[in-house]
């Protein structure tokens, strides 16, 4: 976070990272921090970069509960700092996790999502399989950890993206999606901007699920933002 930099009035934006994998475990980067840095020093944000927990430096153990809850108080704290008016980009899970946190929180002025799942189901599927790839990339650490496998699943099926995008209701929603992501399928993308009124998607030919190191997707994302903050004010 960049406090004291810019006044309490100035835009704030929550930064939400995607879910580690083993060929990159222990997110967030470096890089996603740069990205923080560059939206404050180039346009004058107020950005705070979560780490949810599990990740990074942050404590306990993976949930998608408990990763929303994150971002709430993440949004919290960005109010306690002073800031009035807040942002949510989220790249791949994050991207998911921003649309379900705005549905929650109408003061939330927009949401720009990156590669975004429209729903959990596929890890829900095969809950031990898909836990025993949470402890492959260290966000569950604990042996012990769920106490229910059922019910730490069954946070999967309730929080879903494609379930909270109506919420946003007219507010800004921005999807970035490659076309040739093979993660999480375009079609995930079209599935959601289909039920926001307004959307923009953007589809990156021949961008692949790391669409956050894409430079044609950062330019789109720099120009919305620039957008945003100007529009906010009108």
């Amino acid at each position: 976070m960049h406090p004291g930099r810019v006044p309490a009035s100035a835009p704030a934006l929550l930064l939400c990272h995607g879910f580690p994998s083993r060929q990159r475990p222990g997110v967030p980067s470096r890089s996603y921090e740069q990205f923080a840095e560059r939206v404050a020093e180039e346009q004058g944000w107020v950005v705070l970069a979560v780490s949810l927990r599990g990740c990074g430096q942050s404590e306990g153990q993976f949930s998608m509960g408990g990763w929303l809850d994150d971002v709430d108080r993440s949004i919290q704290r960005l109010r306690e700092e002073g800031s009035q008016r807040i942002w949510l980009i989220g790249s791949t899970t994050g991207g998911s996790l921003a649309i379900m946190a705005a549905a929650r929180d109408l003061e939330i002025r927009g949401v720009a999502a990156m590669a975004p799942r429209a729903d959990f189901d596929d890890w829900a599927a095969h809950p031990r399989r898909f836990l025993q790839h949470c402890r492959d990339v260290g966000v569950v650490d604990n042996d012990r950890y769920p106490d229910s496998v059922n019910q730490w699943a069954d946070e999967l099926r309730q929080h879903r993206a494609i379930d909270s995008i109506k919420l946003i209701g007219e507010r800004p929603l921005l999807i970035i999606h490659g076309t040739n992501d093979r993660q999480v399928p375009p079609d995930d993308a079209q599935q959601l901007a289909d039920l926001h009124r307004a959307p923009e998607l953007r589809l990156i030919n021949g961008a692949d699920h790391r669409i956050r190191h894409d430079p044609r997707a950062v330019a789109v994302l720099m120009g919305w933002l620039e957008r945003q903050a100007g529009e906010s004010l009108d």
